[in-house]
């Protein structure tokens, strides 16, 4: 995986609404797994047109990684996934603590972690307060 700053073409937030709620945004005050006071659940941000740059400059990495299929959509994965570094982080919804676990992702997760090791490099998984390293 090459990170990226472009969108994948054909993609798109959608009715994806992952960012607005798994993330902690310190400008919000908003906790990890809390959905942000301008997210309207299923449709998207009130704000959108007048959001903050860390939100406008967010991207996930189905957004900007092209060799993730549509199983990697996060609103069907339900997986928000971005770069930080060397490291991938992967934030699992509340709702869905063991999908990360399960197939196809698992395999993929621990492909990515075997990758990105001799560069220092490594995937974490956050659910709720669990954290899991691969």
């Amino acid at each position: 995986m090459q990170p990226s700053t472009n969108i994948v073409a054909g993609r798109s937030c959608g009715a994806c609404t992952l960012c607005c709620r798994l993330p902690e945004i310190d400008l919000f005050e908003k906790p990890a797994n809390a959905w942000c006071r301008h997210c309207i659940e299923g449709k998207g941000c009130a704000i959108y047109a007048d959001r903050p740059a860390v939100c406008r400059d967010f991207l996930c990495l189905w957004m900007t990684d092209e060799g993730l299929g549509d199983v990697w959509e996060p609103s069907r994965s339900h997986m928000m996934i971005y770069r930080q570094g060397p490291q991938i982080t992967v934030l699992v919804d509340v709702d869905h603590p063991d999908i990360w676990r399960s197939e196809p992702y698992h395999a993929q997760l621990q492909a990515w972690a075997a990758e990105a090791e001799p560069a220092g490099g490594y995937v974490i998984v956050f659910w709720q307060d669990d954290v899991f390293k691969i």
